[in-house]
């Protein structure tokens, strides 16, 4: 697969559609200009602007600014499919970049401009050797993937069929900040992403005066014993090798130091790596919470959302990914992850859906320090562009070989 260079390609040349500089231009300036969510418009007409002249079938989403193109291969066969996320976060960027977010409290904390650029990147690639191609590949720009599934929203508008008939593999990447040296590629079968639940509980009692509590039916109290009652559950009822945690991120409760308030409210995350375990947390949880409440007679409301499952890599899927890895950058760049990792991705509908790999590429730039450098989702996260050219590079060549595998009968 060729790679993109930061040598302007010689004229003419097919095999150098796009410079590495043209995708780090196109991502900066994302980069500048963060948007949040399922509605992003500015982010949708970059990336339409980004693909002009490019022989692919495009499209806008319906009920999110999403952008799905169809590049048809020169030979008949199936489609694949290649996936990068859009959309920011609510973080204020704290970096100083040059390029730092232009959009106050919006930032590209998680490295979504990269997974957008590079998947331009490898729709260049791509587009350069179109007659070589056994079948066609669809492009799959995503809003909302912090938290709005907008990838659930994607399949329902026919992401998965966009090039006429369904595809038969889907493969996307994230860039990390930290733990991964710039560069180094990683996968791993089964599990890579940990499912993500939450759930929001209102406990109400009784107020009155702080001198006088036995008066009242305080929430607080049992607000404070669920909280760490969840931790001594989780520890005791969940198997540690197929481990869960809960955290309880907002507690809420009252307005004077002397009242005892009528109502306490927290919510938390839930994260599991199978549906075992994820089942389980949800039946504890809410038999926890509701024997609390009975305890100390109080009334308890649990809102438990089940968000996004786990992403899981069929292992055969996993050893595609990493030999082509290994293939592109060679084998010191490329090593199989030991354990999953704890954060979630709504990616996880698609390969619900169709076979396929997640991957992880660091783009911790060079003297950071691997074991301190900001994480994603920091303030301070920065991401290293000098890997655009990688990405697009592995995602087109994880599109030629799926292709190739599936019209050589090596795809089931």
């Amino acid at each position: 697969m060729t790679h993109l260079t930061d040598s302007p390609a010689a004229p003419g040349s097919p095999a150098e559609p796009a410079t590495l500089t043209d995708l780090r231009r196109l991502r900066r300036a994302l980069h500048r200009e963060p948007e949040i969510g399922l509605h992003l418009p500015r982010t949708q007409a970059a990336v339409v602007d980004a693909l002009a002249g490019l022989p692919l079938e495009v499209t806008r989403g319906k009920a999110l600014s999403s952008v799905t193109a169809v590049l048809r291969g020169g030979r008949p066969g199936p489609a694949v499919l290649l996936r990068a996320d859009m959309d920011a976060l609510p973080v204020q960027e704290e970096t100083g970049l040059p390029y730092a977010s232009r959009t106050d409290g919006a930032m590209h904390a998680c490295g979504h401009d990269l997974h957008t650029a590079g998947l331009v990147g490898a729709a260049r690639l791509l587009a350069a050797r179109r007659t070589e191609l056994a079948g066609d590949v669809v492009f799959m720009f995503q809003p909302g993937e912090e938290g709005c599934d907008g990838a659930a929203l994607m399949i329902e508008e026919g992401v998965l069929e966009a090039a006429g008939q369904r595809v038969v593999a889907a493969y996307a990447l994230h860039v990390f900040s930290t733990r991964l040296p710039l560069g180094m590629v990683t996968t791993r079968p089964g599990t890579m992403l940990a499912a993500s639940d939450a759930f929001d509980v209102t406990v109400t009692g009784r107020g009155g005066h702080g001198s006088m509590p036995h008066l009242t039916r305080d929430p607080v109290v049992a607000a404070c014993e669920m909280v760490t009652a969840l931790q001594t559950r989780v520890a005791r009822e969940i198997d540690v090798q197929d481990p869960a945690v809960v955290s309880v991120g907002s507690l809420h409760a009252g307005t004077a130091r002397n009242v005892v308030p009528s109502e306490a409210r927290f919510e938390a995350t839930v994260r599991t790596y199978s549906e075992t375990a994820r089942d389980q947390v949800q039946r504890l949880v809410e038999r926890t919470l509701h024997g609390i409440a009975l305890a100390h007679d109080v009334t308890v409301d649990v809102e438990y959302a089940r968000q996004y499952p786990a992403t899981v890599n069929p292992p055969e899927e996993a050893a595609f990914a990493l030999s082509t890895a290994a293939g592109l950058f060679g084998t010191d760049r490329v090593v199989e992850g030991e354990r999953p990792v704890s954060g979630s991705e709504d990616f996880s509908r698609v390969l619900e859906e169709v076979p396929g790999a997640f991957l992880a590429v660091g783009a911790c730039p060079p003297g950071a320090d691997l074991a301190t450098a900001p994480v994603n989702h920091s303030a301070q996260a920065v991401f290293d562009d000098a890997v655009l050219g990688d990405q697009a590079a592995l995602l087109a060549a994880l599109a030629v070989g799926a292709l190739d595998r599936h019209a050589a009968g090596d795809g089931a």
